[in-house]
């Protein structure tokens, strides 16, 4: 089978770095100007951008620029000439969706590469055939597809490259077309300027209205609940939405400190089934994230590049990859539009895999002393000594227990007190560059 192309995001330097050196063989990220992605951002400087598509291409790697804003008439007028200058430095393709800007580049690099955004929520074959006789190189399918849907496409068009969605953020939206954060606050996620609306924490006393129609205050809201609860015990139980269509299937509403999530998906994760698109032909999987961190497009390529290798070679996918992920900040995990349900004859990766295996992120390696023989690490949160970490760095993880740990001026420490400091442990020279990972419970191989 041909091993798919496994595509990273970068929202700096640093990411992209890492991407590379953990195995991701394409990049993509975009100016802020005509991205998606305002917010940590640092490719808006054309010197930065520059940098970043040389390190790609000395890496032998790809570099796709991202371009996909669905612009108003006052981004168009000067597009061109802003784009001169980045055409100029050889990006290997454009990520766009608008069809204007589209044409544009057509007609004014007629040589240059496109790719089709997901933001244009490509769900049919014949959309797909649509695009490539305007031009289009690649269709990113939109995310609402499942497997089979996906398979039938690639089957329809076997001239057009295909590429999906493996990992990431999922909007509540179709494919990303959201319009709640310009309506809450005039940043318009489809101008790049997303505030992620749909993860704000709403508190039930907020926009509570009365039978009159009147907006009540917080206070007011307050109030009348407690003259509710006060007057009947009802008022304690849980609350459920029920769609008039679907009468007997019900959705809690539920609110801890933080509020409630009715709007928040799970962040999709799909490493269970890269067999199945690596066997579909599928031509690149896709990691969504250009404003995570560098340690988070570390794990995720890490994990995908060994998904992809092994679905390649004919072996099964290891189990202990989704613990590793696991270890990322996440909003819990779905396989999103894949698969709609979980056949009971198949491997049930869900809970396949240790509780032993997951780790987070707490530091740097940065550089060896060699006459301390310790490695100086910059430490992003807590650990102590007798913790388990996991070493992850691009030639190999290993596992090593914390026996020894020095403060910056030599002291015994025995607490790594969490971001902002800095610690020597008994680490090898080789673990310099690593990101540093503390495990949950012990290793498994420690454990038994």
């Amino acid at each position: 089978m041909k091993p798919p192309e496994l595509l990273a995001p970068a929202g700096s330097l640093a990411m992209l770095d890492t991407a590379l050196a953990f195995g991701a063989t394409a990049i993509y990220a975009g100016q802020p100007r005509y991205s998606l992605r305002v917010r940590n951002n640092d490719f808006g400087d054309i010197d930065v951008l520059k940098q970043g598509i040389n390190n790609t291409h000395a890496k032998g790697a790809r570099f796709f620029l991202v371009s996909n804003i669905f612009p108003h008439g006052n981004k168009i007028r000067h597009y061109l000439d802003n784009m001169a200058p980045v055409i100029a430095l050889k990006p290997d393709a454009m990520i766009m969706s608008d069809p204007g800007l589209i044409m544009m580049v057509r007609e004014t690099w007629p040589e240059m590469e496109i790719h089709l955004s997901v933001q244009a929520n490509t769900v049919n074959s014949a959309a797909v055939r649509f695009w490539k006789t305007v031009g289009i190189h690649r269709v990113i399918l939109s995310r609402e597809l499942s497997l089979d849907q996906v398979a039938e496409i690639r089957q329809a068009c076997p001239d057009t490259e295909l590429e999906v969605f493996v990992h990431g953020a999922l909007c509540i939206a179709y494919s990303g077309r959201c319009l709640l954060s310009g309506y809450f606050n005039h940043r318009d996620a489809n101008q790049g300027s997303c505030t992620n609306s749909c993860r704000w924490d709403y508190k039930t006393q907020k926009g509570v209205v009365d039978a009159s129609g009147d907006v009540l205050t917080p206070q007011a809201a307050a109030a009348r609940e407690q003259e509710a609860i006060a007057r009947s015990p009802e008022a304690d139980q849980v609350y459920m939405l029920e769609e008039s269509q679907r009468e007997g299937s019900y959705m809690p509403i539920e609110e801890d400190e933080h509020g409630t999530y009715v709007m928040n998906s799970k962040d999709l994760r799909a490493i269970e089934h890269v067999r199945r698109l690596v066997e579909i032909g599928i031509d690149s999987l896709k990691i969504e994230g250009r404003t995570k961190s560098p340690y988070y497009v570390a794990r995720t390529v890490q994990s995908y590049r060994r998904a992809i290798d092994d679905a390649v070679a004919g072996r099964e996918l290891d189990p202990a990859l989704l613990g590793q992920l696991e270890g990322l900040a996440n909003r819990g995990y779905t396989s999103g539009f894949f698969q709609r349900h979980t056949a009971e004859a198949t491997q049930n990766y869900l809970r396949g895999y240790s509780e032993s295996g997951r780790s987070l992120y707490v530091g740097d390696a940065l550089s060896f002393d060699g006459a301390r023989g310790l490695l100086e690490v910059r430490v992003k949160n807590r650990f102590a000594l007798d913790d388990w970490l996991e070493i992850i760095h691009p030639d190999g993880n290993f596992d090593v227990q914390i026996r020894r740990m020095e403060g910056a001026d030599g002291s015994a420490v025995a607490v790594a007190s969490g971001s902002g400091h800095t610690v020597w442990l008994a680490l090898p020279e080789r673990a310099v560059g690593a990101f540093v990972a503390r495990y949950v419970h012990a290793p498994d191989q420690v454990a038994a």
